[in-house]
Parts: C-alpha cells; sequence; structure tokens
C-alpha cells in the first residue's frame, strides 16, 4: 500500500507541489502571527530590562502600563531615596511622543534619565551615551545614525547613539534622552516625571504612591495590547482553516481520480484502514514539507512587519504537529470517497 501510495505522489507531483507551496505560503504566515504576538512581549520585556530596576515607584492609580504612567512631582524621587530598602532611586519620564525625522513625522517613546543612570545606559550598537543636553540615543528602527538631528516638538536633537530592540507599542522606536530634556519635551519644563525606578526593595513609600516589580510593569504594558494579540490569535485559527482546506481539496481531487485504483485495492481485499492510511500519508506529506517550506519562508518574511517578530521555540514545535493534525483531518474529507468505491468497477471496462 505505501509503495502504491508514493508511486501516486510521483504520478501526481505537480499537484503536490502546487498544493504543497501554497499550505506553506499559510503556514509560514501562521508562523509569523505567532510571531508577532510574541514581539509585543519581547519588546516590552526587552525595554523594561533596560531600566535596571528591581521595584517600580509610581503614582497611585496608575495602571502601570509603561507608556502611560500618571505624571507626578519630581521630588517624589527624593522622598522614595530616603525610604529603608532603596540602594538608588532614579527618576524617569516616559511618554509617547512625535518626532519629525527626515522630513516626515514618526511616531517614538521619549525615555528621560538623569545623565550617567542606569536606565541612561543602554545597549549601544554604533556610537556613544548621552553625555549632555540636546542628545538622543535612537533604537535602530527609527532609520537614523549617529550624527543625525531629529526634532521632537520644535526641539533639536542631535542623534550620538543607536540602540537595538528597544520599542514599545508594536514596534514603536524608543528615543533616550538627558531628563530635563525629556521633561522639556513632554512637559513643557515643568519638574515632573513618569516613574521612580528603584534598586532594592522599599520596606515602605510614602503616601500617594505604589509600588509595581518588573514583572508587574511587563504583565500590566502587555494588556495595553491585548486586543492586537487577540486578533493575531483569531487570525491564526482562520490561517490553520485554510491550509486544512487546501490539503483537502488536494486529497479529495486525488481520491475522485483514483476511484477506480481505489475499486482494485478494494477488490484484492483492501481494508478501509488500509486505504485511509494511504490517504492519510499523503496528506500528512504534504503538511509536513509545507511546514518545513513555512519555516524557511518565515525567516524572509518577517520583514514586512515593522514590528518587532520574535519566534517563540514553541511555534517549531507546534507547527509540525499542528500540521500532522491538518493531514489526518484533511484526510478524513477524502475516506469517504475511497471506501464507497465499488469492487465491481475493479472489472469494469
Amino acid at each position: 500500500m505505501l509503495g502504491i501510495t508514493i508511486s501516486d505522489l510521483l504520478y501526481r507531483r505537480r499537484q503536490f507541489l502546487i498544493a504543497t507551496l501554497g499550505a506553506g505560503l499559510v503556514f509560514a504566515m501562521t508562523l509569523l502571527l505567532a510571531g508577532l504576538t510574541a514581539g509585543f512581549a519581547a519588546e516590552i520585556d526587552q525595554t523594561v530590562s533596560g531600566f535596571h530596576a528591581d521595584v517600580w515607584v509610581v503614582k497611585t492609580g496608575s495602571a502601570g502600563r509603561i507608556a502611560s504612567l500618571a505624571p507626578m512631582p519630581e521630588g517624589v524621587a527624593l522622598q522614595v531615596a530616603r525610604e529603608p530598602g532603596v540602594r538608588r532611586a532614579t527618576p524617569v519620564v516616559i511618554l509617547p511622543q512625535t518626532a519629525s525625522v527626515n522630513g516626515g513625522l514618526q511616531q517614538v517613546n521619549v525615555v528621560g534619565a538623569p545623565v550617567g543612570s542606569a536606565p541612561a545606559r543602554q545597549p549601544l550598537a554604533s556610537g556613544t551615551e548621552v553625555s549632555g543636553p540636546g542628545q538622543v540615543v535612537v533604537d535602530a528602527r527609527l532609520g537614523v545614525g549617529a550624527g543625525a538631528t531629529i526634532a521632537i516638538s520644535g526641539r533639536p536633537f542631535t542623534v550620538v547613539g543607536v540602540t537595538q530592540d528597544r520599542t514599545l507599542l508594536g514596534g514603536t522606536p524608543n528615543v533616550y534622552t538627558e531628563l530635563r530634556d525629556a521633561q522639556a519635551v513632554a512637559f513643557q519644563g515643568a519638574p515632573i516625571i513618569s516613574a521612580v525606578v528603584v534598586t532594592g526593595v522599599p520596606t515602605s513609600i510614602p503616601p500617594g504612591l505604589a509600588v509595581f516589580t518588573t514583572t508587574g510593569i511587563e504583565r500590566a504594558s502587555l494588556g495595553q495590547m491585548a486586543t492586537a494579540v487577540q486578533s493575531i490569535n483569531n487570525s491564526k485559527l482562520f490561517m490553520w482553516a485554510i491550509a486544512a482546506v487546501i490539503v483537502a481539496s488536494l486529497v479529495y481531487v486525488t481520491a475522485l481520480e483514483r476511484t477506480r485504483d481505489f475499486a482494485v485495492l478494494k477488490a484484492l481485499g483492501a481494508s478501509s484502514g488500509k486505504l485511509y492510511g494511504g490517504l492519510a500519508f499523503q496528506a500528512v506529506l504534504v503538511a509536513l514539507i509545507a511546514a518545513l517550506i513555512a519555516v524557511v519562508l518565515a525567516q524572509f518574511m518577517t520583514g514586512v512587519f515593522k514590528q518587532p517578530v520574535d519566534f517563540p521555540a514553541s511555534a517549531f514545535v507546534v507547527l509540525p504537529l499542528s500540521a500532522v493534525a491538518v493531514g489526518l483531518l484533511s484526510s478524513l474529507i477524502a475516506l469517504r470517497r475511497a471506501v464507497s468505491a465499488d469492487p465491481a468497477k475493479a472489472f469494469a471496462g
């Protein structure tokens, strides 16, 4: 039975090739969607970890979303610094803004921190850290290099360094600058901050403030993207359905064309289980090859998206298992056609 199945695959190789490529493209999109979903969490984790904080102190009532923290007076940082258990308290400003870059407008996340502080020291791909007013370090997704000039809220800044993997809100690049410059851009120079990032764990905090762990900030920030994540996950289900339809169509058409073959096999004593095994083998083989093609295609398709794509290791385990499931389910559609073949047709003229 296996030999007959393989011979049929070779005989109909063009049909199987077209179906395999089609299913492979759909599987690649499914893999990319998984990478997009994971990308939301990855960019938040990378940005939050870049502050090198044990806990975050924010205004009471703030949801803990890193890009939308409630503003509070800068003096709060000095109060927090005096609390037991605090080794270092650094005031920071984090706020989405619009920047003028290369003659166009782009959304950015302005991050302000004192020069030389831990939040200001981001890993650099090129250039140097911010050392004074009027300077910024930008994420590579902004598309400018060291020496370029950008404007935020009408204020010019010189790019002195470029970092990587520092984005929020679905690929919006972070721009790191000195605290006073960030306050000038976001709050017209008023001594206001978004949070105090703390090294150490305070045993108490001043009234009107709340403490978030790094994990808590990440979880709350990811919750802001919940609608987008759910939409992407729903799209993944549609992709799996489309892949199943492609494979099922191929196997069903093959079953229609092999009606006489099935009649001969049944006349020779082949059971329904063996017929299904042959169909399932074809469907699973197509789905697995399509999954392999998808892994390759997905690597080249990441550049289509401006948002970070982070392929989780689990996706490369789920993909072949799902491909096998798609193949097995798809072959069930053609099974009825195979088992209904009349053995008498084997002797028809």
